[in-house]
């Protein structure tokens, strides 16, 4: 199913013929935007099947808002007709549901949120990734593991680093930002060129994408972990955060608020000013302070992110979505 044309679009001429070819009773597709919606659509249409969508946060308004006019174009050509027909589409929170709803759509939403899995090592470090060695060996890790695009709050994030630096906070200078990730529109570059204008590289750290045992290896041997984001659907990199018992900084825009509730995240806003305020709460807190906040964290991923009670809920979806059961209580009509 090679694919041709844009990569943002993921046109693969042989998509609908495999899918016609499979006998599928659903098709869920994720994301938004792109040619799966186009076929995914006609695969329904030819084969009187129900399919569901998970829009995975881009139907929110930061998202909508960034290239707002090639998504009314496609939204005319193709993925209206898509998100309208869902037989039902699935949020991962609730702000992602109303999101869905202030759209103005009318399908049924199914609110279920991201899994994880637990780490086989939870509670010990790995051994140190390669480049933990340009780090002074008492330093203090503040990982930031994900995209490198502009939404995700970087370059309020630098910013606040230098304004904190500027304040000569000592309990700042044990510790670094290291940014784990793969580059998307050569943001990456750019923060670069941040940190070494604000004077701040020495204690920032850009170490490429992680992924499978090398992602692990960071969270393991991180401090804390910060998501300065602008907009979220769910993050997995939270919930993986906690999976490693790390205290977290995050935004209201990650879409878990019982992160704050409990006690395992420091709040912040996506802006210099307060990343600087939460950077300080953090740096100044005591050890033990936050072991016990990352602890939270762990018990939180156990009793509502696990991977085989989200995987449940969403066989339920499908088992209503054709017709076999009752409707599950995760799915909002109204």
């Amino acid at each position: 199913m090679g694919r041709r044309g844009p990569a943002s679009f993921s046109y693969a001429p042989e998509l609908k013929k495999t899918l016609q070819a499979a006998n599928l009773d659903i098709i869920h597709t994720h994301g938004l935007w792109m040619y799966p919606s186009v076929a995914a659509t006609r695969w329904s249409n030819d084969s009187g099947r129900p399919f569901v969508i998970s829009p995975r946060g881009m139907l929110d308004p930061w998202a909508i808002r960034n290239s707002r006019w090639k998504k009314r174009v496609a939204g005319l050509l193709y993925e209206h007709a898509h998100l309208r027909n869902a037989a039902c589409l699935h949020a991962l929170c609730h702000s992602e549901y109303e999101a869905i709803r202030g759209y103005g759509l009318t399908n049924p939403v199914a609110i279920i949120p991201n899994g994880v899995n637990l780490p086989k090592c939870s509670s010990t470090r790995l051994a140190a990734p390669d480049w933990r060695s340009d780090l002074p060996p008492n330093g203090k890790i503040l990982l930031y593991l994900g995209r490198i695009h502009p939404k995700k709050g970087l370059v309020n994030l630098l910013h606040a680093w230098k304004d904190i630096q500027g304040k000569n906070y000592t309990a700042q200078k044990q510790w670094h930002l290291v940014i784990a990730g793969w580059d998307q529109h050569s943001h990456e570059k750019q923060l670069k060129k941040l940190a070494t204008d604000l004077n701040i590289n020495k204690y920032i750290h850009f170490v490429g994408p992680l992924f499978d045992e090398r992602k692990t290896t960071a969270m393991a041997n991180a401090d804390a972990f910060i998501l300065p984001s602008y907009s979220e659907g769910l993050p997995m990199a939270v919930l993986e955060a906690w999976s490693h018992a790390l205290p977290v900084i995050m935004t209201p825009q990650c879409n878990l608020p019982e992160g704050f509730s409990a006690g395992a995240a420091v709040k912040t806003h996506p802006d210099p000013s307060s990343i600087s305020q939460s950077l300080v709460e953090l740096f100044i807190t005591h050890e033990d302070d936050l072991q016990i906040m990352g602890s939270r964290g762990f018990k939180l991923v156990k009793e509502k992110f696990m991977w085989p009670g989200v995987a449940s809920q969403m066989l339920e979806v499908y088992d209503w979505v054709l017709g076999h059961t009752t409707r599950p209580s995760c799915v909002k009509l109204d």
